[in-house]
């Protein structure tokens, strides 16, 4: 197959394949680019007889990228942002914007963060809304590649260590992230619990009933990894999608449940609860904020990410 020549590609094709691969669909693609949708398809072509690849096929009420343009987008929508910012850098104003964004998290995490962000809203940026949405998986990147959301916040180790190999393996990735705190888990029980006097060792822990704070509903996380490391199991008996609800059962009951430290003083309930030692190694809590690259030269994007690590740094200044 004979190598396109870029000299003498149409730019403009690739504003359109960008366009597409962010919506999925020609009809979006095309009103996002004020073009018709015969105009779109018909620039498809031409970049697929350029390139030599089908690029996308129609798959229900959209389209499915190809390998090959799964693997040339990120690089074309970085090269396209960084040249929009350098021709026409729009300025992003705080105090006169009227933005909406979509923030997925847990409500440990919100908890911690958004009381710091509204206080930035309500000083610096007051016609700007939040929405946060519940944050119901360990890997949200197809949240934030079809646009559900506009930066996830959580602990995601497997999505890391994913990006981290795929940027030692040479092609610019599609997501971006930032630290914005650590922080440990703990066991925690209610403090007239059993297991509240005495060493709290592996027999006692996993011999224990127990609840799992689990986003998907799977009765296994990495504490459950943790402890089959050892030879070991434990029994979980319940799992709930808030660390408040773990909280509350848990100051009610004789169930033992796991909890980032720093969220024990903000349930509410911290005078009925006890925090033990874990009786083995477990990861630390890093808590990344996580975004597609495509928003990652907007300024409105910008602020929202320098605002929530400032609101970061506010949080845990106190503790």
């Amino acid at each position: 197959m004979k190598a396109p020549n870029f000299r003498t590609l149409d730019l403009n094709l690739l504003r359109v394949f960008d366009a597409v691969m962010s919506e999925r669909n020609l009809t979006r693609a095309a009103r996002n680019l004020s073009m018709t949708q015969p105009a779109v398809s018909n620039a498809l072509s031409r970049l697929r007889d350029a390139l030599g690849d089908r690029l996308v096929s129609r798959s229900g009420y959209g389209v499915e990228p190809t390998p090959r343009a799964l693997a040339l987008w990120p690089a074309i929508a970085e090269a396209l942002r960084q040249l929009e910012n350098t021709i026409a850098p729009g300025e992003f104003i705080a105090a006169e914007a009227t933005n909406t964004f979509t923030l997925a998290m847990a409500d440990a995490t919100a908890a911690e963060l958004m009381p710091g962000l509204v206080a930035i809203m309500e000083r610096d940026a007051p016609g700007i809304t939040i929405r946060v949405v519940p944050l119901t998986t360990r890997d949200p990147r197809k949240l934030l590649d079809d646009g559900s959301v506009d930066l996830a916040v959580g602990f995601f180790p497997a999505v890391l260590a994913d990006l981290t190999a795929q940027a030692q393996a040479g092609p610019l990735t599609a997501f971006d992230h930032q630290r914005l705190y650590d922080g440990r888990y703990v066991c925690v029980m209610r403090r007239d619990h059993p297991l509240a006097k005495g060493p709290l060792t592996l027999k006692r822990y996993c011999d224990a009933r127990h609840l799992l704070v689990s986003f998907s509903g799977r009765p296994f996380g990495f504490i459950d990894e943790a402890v089959a490391s050892l030879g070991k199991k434990r029994r979980v008996v319940m799992t709930v999608n808030q660390f408040f609800t773990a909280g509350r059962v848990v100051a009610a009951s004789d169930l033992l449940t796991v909890l980032p430290e720093h969220f024990i003083s903000t349930t509410g309930r911290a005078h009925e609860l006890l925090q033990r030692e874990l009786p083995f190694d477990v990861v630390p809590v890093h808590v990344d904020a996580l975004w597609h690259r495509r928003q990652g030269q907007r300024g409105d994007h910008t602020w929202l990410r320098a605002a929530l690590a400032n609101a970061a740094r506010t949080a845990f200044a106190r503790t």
